[in-house]
């Protein structure tokens, strides 16, 4: 039986980045829903070397509550977030790639956000912060990249919220994307996703600690509304198999943690211990900001619009979905993956049988399947290809139709139970 507290967050901690840098970028910098920041401060961390041609840079974008740490950098360094994908003879292979990972704009982990100083008042901005999107977020990077003398990522990377991001980068900026790799992402939100949001920033609105948001020289901080929104968000990253097979077992019999919620039930100890530990190193009113950038997020809620909002990519796609995940389901990668086959734009598409929920692009179960994906994908990336014209969406021709004239011919060839892997022929 699995350890009970074990989850996507057990190596992540508030301790200092040994490795992080950071760069100022000047301002005014004008924001997308109208607001504006005097500058912005972006921390990131880089892995491997940039080549002569400055071509084998792949960005890394970091989930919600993820930063620039995605991976160790040598032993005596504290574990990152993603250390089974990134690294010396990883998927992602830093002795091949220059890996980039930057701090989300709004975050807490030194990228400029609400708890930075606002220069007009010398405190931090608190709710003052102005309303970010995604877009402001892929144009800091983008502000970064220049810095760094990057204008070609080989790849751009992202699972969740991160896949907003990469998703961003391929429409907005596809001069410079030559491959995008999406994983446990979606075009939109679901109103079900949106919905676990909603209650999630109001926990915090309405904690009494919250202070109107200016609560960083307070005694008393939004603790128990940062966690019970940390709380309803790890319901959603697990799957009911997940949950059965960590909790079912010993349902009544709760470990014995020092945690200020109810623990009657083991979920409910593992659930209070995970609220407890993000208050540690998180923000609330970074936690409120960036929900709200990832809310309102949106390629399009029909075909026709999200294929409009894909069309100006020019990079080779590789989406990755994983069954049991009902936060970002499979069927709206698949929307993604129909959208770009109607467009002729080069994909590559798996839906991962996992029992992890969306969290199992984070965690190592089925890292031996998607990872091999990711190094294939990016080994590659030689050239984009050319494009052709479209074909059709709905009908015969669609890869998700039922009735395929095709279907019986390819069924006949497979062995039963046995397992299928599309990475496309390319043109």
């Amino acid at each position: 039986m699995p350890e009970l507290f074990d989850s996507s967050d057990s190596v992540r901690t508030a301790k200092p980045l040994r490795y992080a840098q950071t760069v100022d970028l000047p301002g005014p910098v004008q924001l997308e829903l109208g607001g504006e920041l005097p500058g912005i401060t972006v921390c990131y961390e880089t892995y491997g070397a940039l080549n002569a041609a400055a071509d084998n840079a792949v960005l890394i974008c970091h989930a919600l509550s993820g930063d620039s740490h995605v991976a160790k950098h040598d032993d005596h360094d504290d574990p990152g977030w993603w250390d089974i994908v990134v690294g010396p003879g990883k998927p992602i292979d830093t002795n091949r790639y220059f890996v980039i990972c930057p701090n989300l704009l709004g975050g807490c982990r030194g990228t400029t956000g609400p708890g930075s100083i606002n220069p007009a008042t010398g405190k931090p901005y608190g709710r003052d912060f102005p309303t970010i999107t995604i877009g402001d977020m892929v144009e800091t990077q983008r502000r970064l990249l220049d810095h760094l003398g990057i204008r070609h990522l080989r790849a751009v990377v992202g699972g969740s919220m991160g896949g907003h991001t990469a998703l961003t980068w391929a429409t907005r900026r596809p001069d410079r994307v030559r491959g995008c790799i999406a994983l446990a992402t979606s075009p939109r939100l679901t109103s079900q996703a949106l919905a676990f949001d909603v209650v999630g920033r109001n926990a915090i609105l309405r904690d009494p600690d919250f202070h109107s948001g200016q609560y960083y020289d307070q005694p008393t901080k939004p603790e128990v509304g940062l966690a019970l929104a940390r709380m309803i968000g790890h319901i959603t990253y697990l799957s009911r198999e997940a949950m059965q097979q960590k909790f079912e077992a010993d349902r009544l019999q709760p470990r014995d943690v020092a945690i200020a919620f109810e623990k009657k039930f083991s979920v409910g100890s593992y659930l209070g211990y995970q609220g407890q530990k993000f208050v540690e190193r998180f923000d609330a009113n970074s936690y409120v900001t960036l929900t709200m950038a990832m809310d309102l997020f949106d390629l399009g809620g029909n075909p026709t619009e999200l294929a409009a909002a894909l069309r100006p990519a020019r990079c080779r796609w590789l989406v990755i979905s994983f069954t049991s995940d009902w936060l970002f389901p499979p069927e709206q990668s698949q929307e993604m993956v129909q959208a770009l086959v109607t467009n002729d734009q080069p994909v590559s598409y798996c839906n991962v049988a996992s029992q992890c929920g969306h969290d199992a692009f984070l965690l190592p179960d089925e890292v031996a399947t998607y990872g091999t994906l990711i190094q294939d994908f990016l080994a590659n990336l030689a050239s984009t290809g050319p494009q052709a014209g479209p074909v059709e969406a709905h009908g015969p021709k669609s890869i998700f139709h039922q009735h395929r004239v095709d279907y019986d011919h390819i069924l006949d060839l497979i062995p039963r139970g046995a397992s299928v892997l599309d990475l496309g022929c390319g043109h």
